[in-house]
């Protein structure tokens, strides 16, 4: 049985012992941390409390209360998240919410069904596959670049393409991220990070929201 204060589709934010974001996970695999005893210690807000067995000695009922951030023991993967060389993989969903649904080159905001990903330098030119060389861009601004670089095709970027820092690509990577959580992501990103203002905006809104 549980008591949820969210929908059970909300992701927990998993940290390493020393807070470094590690990646999303589901109740599921929240609470056999839990049980496992591999939660070293929570914060943020309870999002569910999940009843287990009864205990044959005291015949106590298990109560498991997981929280939105939990940092557990050990790491994820082996990845070198800390590494400043570290480049996550490239895919569209991330990259347009890099750039938040905005045609970069007509500053419009769009659905994701009708957003696409620009190559800056062409691939038949030369470019490359990578972050920072990529950009989110409508069809229509798409279709009109071409094969061409923005110059060539009389057009200009709005902003500079940039490659996330894991940190940066753990919160691209979140589905519904939430106000805590943010708050915490926003912490391990670089202070360069074009992210900044807007996650600033997201949690300035939701406080006037609760006042």
């Amino acid at each position: 049985m549980e008591d949820h204060y969210v929908s059970l589709a909300q992701e927990v934010l998993r940290t390493d012992v020393a807070g470094m974001p590690l990646e999303w996970i589901d109740y599921r695999d929240a609470v056999r941390l839990y049980h496992t005893e591999q939660v070293a210690y929570s914060c943020g807000t309870p999002l569910y409390r999940v009843h287990g067995g009864i205990n044959a000695r005291s015949g106590l009922r298990s109560i498991i209360e997981v929280n939105s951030i939990i940092a557990t023991v050990g790491t994820s993967h082996g990845i070198d998240y800390g590494r400043a060389a570290y480049v996550p993989p490239l895919n569209n969903k991330t990259l347009f919410k890099r750039d938040a649904n905005l045609c970069l080159y007509c500053a419009t905001q769009f659905r994701v069904s009708d957003l696409t990903r620009d190559h800056i330098t062409p691939l038949s030119r030369g470019g490359a596959d990578v972050w920072t060389n990529v950009v989110t861009a409508c069809r229509r601004c798409n279709n009109h670049k071409g094969g061409r670089t923005p110059e060539q095709a009389g057009m200009q970027l709005i902003a500079v393409p940039f490659s996330p820092t894991f940190a940066e690509y753990i919160y691209l990577k979140g589905r519904r991220v939430l106000a805590d959580q943010m708050e915490y992501l926003l912490a391990h990103f670089p202070r360069t990070s074009p992210l900044h203002a807007r996650l600033r905006d997201h949690l300035a809104q939701n406080r006037a929201v609760r006042h």
